[in-house]
């Protein structure tokens, strides 16, 4: 069963970084990408689309990953949300949990590890 995953960044070569990072996946049918880059973007592509997790960057224009990370929660608190952002620390991290976030990646990413965490939870998810 294929995997589908909204990725909201407002940086557009972000896409093509994760479709090449998860190009054998794509292929194979284990994951498809949605992309936005926007908060308010992200929210009509969930509506139509009903991904079952969610990466978003933090800093963006306009609605920040964290007020889109506060209305998901709200709106749908099952859906799991990675938060991904330059500044990891402790801070942001303790910060982004509270908020309802499995975890927070940080930049550059390790598309290694966060396969290894994509793969628990869409193991997890109904």
């Amino acid at each position: 069963m294929t995997t589908h995953i909204l990725m909201v960044d407002d940086e557009p070569d972000a896409q093509d970084l994760f479709r090449q990072n998860f190009r054998r996946e794509i292929r194979k049918g284990v994951y498809s990408f949605e992309f936005a880059q926007s908060g308010r973007e992200a929210l009509e592509v969930i509506k139509t689309k009903s991904p079952v997790l969610v990466l978003s960057d933090i800093n963006m224009p306009g609605m920040s990953g964290i007020e889109l990370l506060s209305e998901l929660h709200s709106l749908w608190p099952e859906l799991p949300v990675l938060m991904i952002s330059a500044y990891g620390d402790a801070g942001t991290e303790a910060r982004v949990r509270a908020l309802g976030a499995e975890r927070l990646v940080a930049k550059p990413v390790d598309f290694a590890g966060l396969k290894d965490v994509l793969e628990k939870i869409a193991g997890d998810a109904p």
